[in-house]
């Protein structure tokens, strides 16, 4: 298994242009089977495509994540980390997990805050997936219902209305039931979990 490495930064420096990185394996995905094999030239036009941002839309990479998969060499790992990266960074993510709440949209504080232990997790290592890591920080770690009530007891949400503690706890469930179903849905692209097969 291919093992490969780039510079990581401290959140503070880095403003969250890349996960926390030292040596990482290439994942194996091991039951994607459906990835057809591709080109040298193909493999060549799909990383000038990465490296460009051409291709930033979950559904596309993870097309592309499922290819290289299949490849397992180090010329792939660096450019798909980096455009998993710049996924999450440039707000894509965000954009897309509002596109499944319209009725609450979803916390970017809370996202923020997925990334943020993201980076200071060591166990990040595992995947090379930047946005995997952040789904399932903030499945793993519950961030949603603290978010969600933390925003709807917040006085904004009630102009000049003063909720009662349930009415406030009623729009919590509402953000908790919305957010967690975005949550899921994207989840769902992944058919298995993009682990590497060991961290050094």
């Amino acid at each position: 298994m291919s093992e490969y490495s780039y510079g990581s930064r401290s959140s503070a420096d880095s403003g969250f242009s890349n996960p926390p990185a030292r040596n990482y394996s290439l994942p194996g995905f091991g039951g994607m089977t459906d990835a057809q094999s591709i080109s040298e030239s193909e493999k060549r036009t799909i990383i000038h495509a990465l490296r460009t941002h051409r291709v930033n839309t979950l559904t596309e990479l993870r097309r592309i994540e499922r290819s290289f998969a299949t490849i397992g060499t180090p010329d792939v790992s660096e450019p798909m980390t980096t455009a998993w990266a710049y996924y999450v960074n440039s707000h894509t993510l965000l954009t897309e997990l509002r596109s499944l709440t319209r009725n609450y949209p979803f916390s970017s504080d809370c996202l923020d805050e997925a990334k943020r232990r993201v980076y200071a997790d060591p166990s990040s290592n595992r995947s090379w997936n930047f946005c995997w890591l952040v789904l399932i920080k903030m499945q793993n770690d519950q961030l949603i219902p603290y978010y969600a009530q933390n925003q709807a007891a917040q006085p904004a949400m009630w102009g000049n209305y003063t909720p009662t503690a349930d009415s406030i706890q009623q729009l919590a469930d509402a953000f908790i039931a919305e957010w967690n179903y975005a949550l899921e849905e994207t989840l769902r692209h992944w058919e298995e979990s993009p682990l590497a097969g060991r961290v050094e």
